[in-house]
């Protein structure tokens, strides 16, 4: 395992994408950045696409990410959402991947409990436990980032235990524990 890394969390959404970045050592993590993309007043989902992916490669250039975690899509009933959410993800994986960072992706379940010991707290009280682990000043008005940054936090929690399959280096590492999503090209 490697000593200081970086972690960049993301919180994928197609009205706001929430983010945040922790530097953490073996046995502490330290708050860097939280922040979020809003993407409301784009009407077009294809230019919200492009924003998600164009910030996820800016913050991959600025703060240089070591592993990124990512919340997965909750299942709804709006089929659409969940399609647009998907988009949403996906586009942030493919810039990771683009950089070939190592991606790991949490349920919001996982997240709240690895955060506050609780699957099903509110994103209040995950907010509110993270402003005490990492001792930051102010929470922000939405709790997008915070939802981004608490994924980051699950990953650091979560090191060593992470199960196969959910973790990909690159689109090598996915196609090689895919096999059956792939189709050859053979003649």
């Amino acid at each position: 395992m490697q000593e200081n890394k970086i972690i960049l969390g993301i919180d994928p959404g197609t009205t706001i994408m929430g983010f945040g970045l922790i530097k953490t050592t073996k046995n502490s993590m330290e708050f860097i950045q939280m922040h979020e993309l809003h993407l409301k007043k784009y009407e077009n989902h294809f230019l919200k696409l492009h924003y998600i992916f164009k910030r996820t490669i800016d913050l991959i250039e600025e703060f240089h990410p070591d592993e990124i975690a990512i919340e997965a899509p909750f299942f709804g009933k709006n089929v659409q959402s969940m399609l647009k959410l998907g988009r949403a993800q996906g586009v942030a994986m493919a810039a990771g991947l683009s950089r070939e960072i190592a991606i790991t992706e949490y349920s919001p379940k996982k997240i709240k409990m690895a955060v506050t010991g609780n699957g099903n707290a509110s994103k209040e009280q995950v907010a509110k436990m993270l402003q005490q682990l990492l001792k930051i000043k102010k929470l922000p008005k939405n709790l997008d980032a915070t939802d981004g940054l608490a994924a980051a936090v699950c990953h650091y929690y979560n090191q060593g235990s992470i199960a196969k399959g959910k973790s990909y280096t690159g689109w090598s590492a996915y196609i090689n524990q895919n096999p059956k999503k792939v189709k050859s090209q053979k003649p």
